[in-house]
């Protein structure tokens, strides 16, 4: 049993981190939708209308902008390792962790990421690092740790603890 719960965080864990980095882009998006909005616009080969040009040019601007985010959100990945070491399902940790992170990110890459108007700024940063964090919660962290059941009773966990 412990086995199938572990292949089966080998498969959500990852999951959950694509899902924290999209949850993430359309955070710095929406902070930034003047600034989106604009770059969407000033594309040569969209299209007239606002709408066609948010779906024909978004995605590569956002797909830009998602490789930025991968890269500040990567220190996450030790509190979802550390998440998952000791079954901490709290959503205030895995929100607090998707905040600190994108801030340690945002500071090791700021050299890096200075030319994009969309990290200027850190707030939007660790905004979206929050959202980033507690989408992680939503998909995966609320059952971390493969070896700890997440629907046991509590007398059971202790009785197979002093077994």
């Amino acid at each position: 049993m412990i086995l199938l719960r572990f292949m089966a965080r080998l498969l959500l864990v990852p999951l959950a981190g694509a899902a924290a980095i999209t949850a993430a882009v359309l955070t710095v998006c929406l902070v930034h939708w003047g600034e989106f909005v604009r770059i969407v616009e000033s594309e040569p080969d969209a299209p007239d209308t606002l709408l066609l040009a948010l779906f024909s040019v978004g995605p590569r601007a956002a797909m830009n902008l998602a490789f930025g985010v991968t890269g500040m959100l990567l220190p996450a990945a030790f509190g979802a390792l550390i998440a998952e070491a000791l079954a901490l399902r709290s959503w205030m940790f895995h929100s607090a962790n998707g905040a600190v992170a994108s801030l340690i990110g945002w500071l090791t890459l700021q050299e890096a990421l200075k030319p994009h108007p969309f990290t200027s700024e850190p707030t939007g940063i660790v905004g979206a690092g929050l959202a980033a964090g507690f989408v992680y919660w939503l998909v995966a962290g609320w059952s971390a740790g493969f070896w700890r059941p997440v629907f046991s009773h509590p007398d059971a966990r202790s009785r197979t603890a002093s077994d």
